[in-house]
């Protein structure tokens, strides 16, 4: 159970880090289009900056959760080695129950953003909804609930050198 659980987590992960990677990447191109059109062209267009901002919310949420699940994400853990082995565990513990609540936060309030929003449309791209936009907090919060649980229920993963994979440190 716990081998297919991590696979599914793999998967999982895989898709985080592959909708991250192309946001990042569309913003990449989308910045430059906007400076050549703006000061090569002399006539700026109007949709990069707002696509741009709508990319990164989804870099952000997508890219937390991947982050997270492979302990890349921002923590301070300089106390915490300083205190006994049962006292980390019980503060290890304490991370991960918090950070399972902020992914619940994430999807309750999200959601309560994304109904709220949904009839609303952007001025450069009307077809689009802005509760659509929003929809990478509910699912990066449930996406992060699910690595949680995973850590929870199975330990953390191993490090990517451990499973073939190239490690970036």
């Amino acid at each position: 159970m716990a081998a297919a659980i991590r696979r599914l987590m793999d998967v999982l992960y895989g898709a985080c880090v592959v909708i991250a990677g192309t946001a990042l990447v569309l913003i990449s191109a989308v910045i430059p289009w906007a400076v050549y059109t703006r000061y090569v062209l002399n006539r700026a267009a109007s949709w990069p900056e707002p696509m741009a901002v709508l990319l990164m919310i989804v870099l952000t949420f997508f890219g937390a959760a991947a982050c997270y699940r492979v302990g890349l994400h921002m923590r301070v853990s300089f106390f915490a080695s300083l205190l006994p082995e049962r006292l980390q565990r019980v503060t290890a513990l304490l991370v991960e129950l918090l950070m399972a609540l902020i992914a619940l936060f994430m999807v309750d309030w999200g959601s309560k953003l994304v109904a709220a929003t949904w009839q609303n449309s952007i001025a450069d791209f009307p077809s689009l909804s802005v509760g659509a936009t929003y929809l990478p907090i509910p699912v990066g919060g449930a996406i992060l609930l699910l690595f949680v649980f995973e850590r929870l229920a199975i330990g953390p993963p191993p490090p990517p050198a451990e499973r073939g994979a190239v490690a970036f440190e």
